[in-house]
């Protein structure tokens, strides 16, 4: 048992001195799951699933670099009551960026980051069931939303974020890869 942990302990530390913090000319993409959304719906709720993108442009005054980059969501919703069946699906596309502090220099694996991104929710609403069949598309429209995340690196490639602000859920979680 002790021997496996030091096993664990040696690779963390390798992986951890690898690590490079977020940078002018890094690409990272993030591909997770939601928990928890603030958008509406009844009934049987589909995982709420995310992609973005960032890409390090601008060095600042300070430790830190500008981000510019891509998010798009997806989740939806199925409730059954007697002969109906309602469906909303809900698909977010944006623009963001980001301020990625690099001050941790203790800690490479880290990169801490917050910033905005001006999406576009697209609704689509669906009823059907007795001779009733409606399609609408309400409540779609641009908005402006603030995040904040961080990434942990296990390695120079791959780690694990976790981003609170509006997209298709409140807190996303999951994998990050870095370019």
């Amino acid at each position: 048992m002790k021997k496996s942990i030091f096993i664990l302990l040696a690779i963390f530390v390798a992986a951890a001195a690898q690590a490079q913090p977020f940078q002018k000319g890094t690409t990272t993409a993030n591909v997770g799951v939601g928990l928890g959304t603030a958008l509406g719906g009844l009934g049987k709720a589909r995982p709420a699933i995310s992609a973005s993108i960032d890409h390090g442009v601008w060095d600042v005054g300070g430790p830190g670099i500008i981000s510019l980059g891509g998010y798009v969501g997806n989740t939806g919703y199925k409730y059954s009551s007697g002969n109906y069946t309602y469906k909303w699906n809900y698909i977010v596309v944006g623009a963001r960026g980001a301020y990625h502090y690099n001050g941790f220099t203790t800690v490479p694996n880290l990169d801490v980051y917050g910033g905005a991104m001006l999406g576009y929710n697209i609704v689509k609403y669906s009823s059907d069931g007795d001779d009733m069949a409606m399609v609408n598309n309400y409540g779609s429209g641009m908005g402006l939303s603030g995040f904040l995340g961080s990434r942990w690196f296990f390695s120079d490639k791959i780690g694990a974020y976790a981003e609170l602000g509006y997209g298709v859920s409140v807190l996303n979680v999951g994998l990050t890869f870095k370019f």
